[in-house]
């Protein structure tokens, strides 16, 4: 097989991108990968379907049980090259999900029929992935990828959440050890409820200008994030709840107190939020910092 696509790629290059044989007459791209594995630069011949300003690709491994190996190195590094006749660019490879998936496999299929019949002859789903042309020159000039400041905005919010664990426990073991029975001092009860406060309203800015602003803009640019949108839209609401369950807690606090809050319900308010929002991040950035980075104009304001 390696020897076949080497025979092919070097025919598309020599030819404009046509080749013969069993590609003859069929659109032919070259996709370039970088090993997940070895971090080479690994080219193969893949047939395409053009969407718009994409293109969409198959990973049918002509109906193989198992993926094709470019397939598990874009998930590893979404950054490829696509060669279509003369032109070469790079692009972003984002895997479509779910419905979205379904819709552009009847449009893969309505053009070439053939992968309808490669689908028929395994159990797996055939991904389909979307390459969105990125424009290096353009990416240069907004400085850092977008992907990469959501990331270090995320992991602003995650050290401050590590402190606000860190001060809950201070609160508690204040008031366990505090004279009075009970009775933390009111620096450290203020410490808590000032650096809840903080975190609080960060924390909803943040997930009200994604609902209303990025989230919109990024399901118009990449359709395939869809049902990725509509659970992070999902888990901002869950985040919502948590978030406020527990500034009313603590809101509970006085000078001398817990008020209604027990120390284990107070600590299980903290976890429950902390579980939900490192897992929320988590997703956000394995679904949408591909995507991000490949953009090179927002509708928002960038951080300076």
């Amino acid at each position: 097989m390696t020897d076949f696509n080497e025979k092919i790629i070097e025919e598309f290059r020599a030819n404009a991108g046509k080749v013969g044989g069993p590609f003859e007459g069929s659109p032919l791209a070259l996709l370039t990968t970088v090993g997940a594995r070895s971090g080479r630069r690994r080219t193969s011949p893949v047939g395409y379907v053009p969407d718009g300003d994409r293109v969409l690709v198959v990973a049918s491994n002509a109906g193989a049980p198992h993926h094709p190996a470019w397939y598990h190195n874009l998930l590893a590094n979404p950054q490829v090259t696509v060669e279509i006749g003369t032109e070469s660019h790079e692009a972003t490879a984002v895997p479509a999900q779910g419905e979205e998936r379904d819709r552009l496999f009847a449009r893969v299929v309505r053009a070439a029929p053939g992968y309808g019949d490669y689908q028929a002859m395994t159990s797996r789903i055939l991904p389909v992935v979307v390459l969105h042309r990125t424009h290096p020159a353009s990416a240069a000039a907004w400085g850092r990828a977008l992907g990469e400041e959501l990331r270090e905005l995320h992991g602003w919010f995650r050290q401050e959440l590590a402190t606000l664990r860190d001060d809950v426990e201070a609160y508690l073991g204040d008031q366990a050890t505090a004279p009075g029975a009970g009775r933390a001092t009111p620096q450290v009860a203020r410490q808590l409820r000032e650096r809840c406060l903080s975190f609080c309203e960060g924390l909803g800015r943040h997930h009200t200008g994604e609902d209303t602003v990025a989230f919109p803009h990024l399901k118009e640019r990449f359709p395939e994030l869809d049902q990725a949108l509509d659970r992070l839209r999902r888990e901002h609401a869950v985040v919502e709840r948590l978030r406020g369950e527990l500034q009313a807690a603590l809101g509970t606090l006085d000078t001398g107190g817990a008020g209604q809050q027990g120390p284990d319900r107070l600590r299980a308010d903290v976890e429950r939020l902390a579980s939900e929002l490192e897992a929320h991040f988590d997703y956000e950035e394995e679904q949408l910092i591909p995507a991000l980075n490949s953009l090179t104009g927002v509708p928002w304001p960038r951080p300076r």
